[in-house]
């Protein structure tokens, strides 16, 4: 079993609002490994869950730390740091 770690910065203005949390929430939700999100000022929290996505406050700038665990760990790690770093496609 795989596990992958990865520090990505936040790109867009309004950073984790209802919109970007949907799209986190589904790309995370497409693997099978746990994955969890946080930042430096909160806990990890489910990243298949768009309120708990969204009660991370998360702004533009801030410094998303997501761990997966599972087979396809570093697949999903991937994706979803090129989501956040292509600023949620806004």
């Amino acid at each position: 079993m795989a596990t992958a770690t990865k520090t990505v910065k936040i790109q867009n203005r309004l950073g984790m609002h209802a919109r970007p949390a949907m799209l986190f929430a589904e790309i995370a939700g497409k693997f099978s490994a746990s994955i969890t999100v946080g930042h430096k000022d909160s806990d990890q929290v489910d990243a298949k869950s768009i309120m708990q996505l969204m009660m991370l406050a998360a702004t533009e700038g801030t410094a998303l730390i997501i761990n997966a665990d599972g087979d396809d760990a570093n697949d999903a790690i991937s994706e979803l740091v090129e989501l956040v770093t292509s600023g949620f496609n806004e």
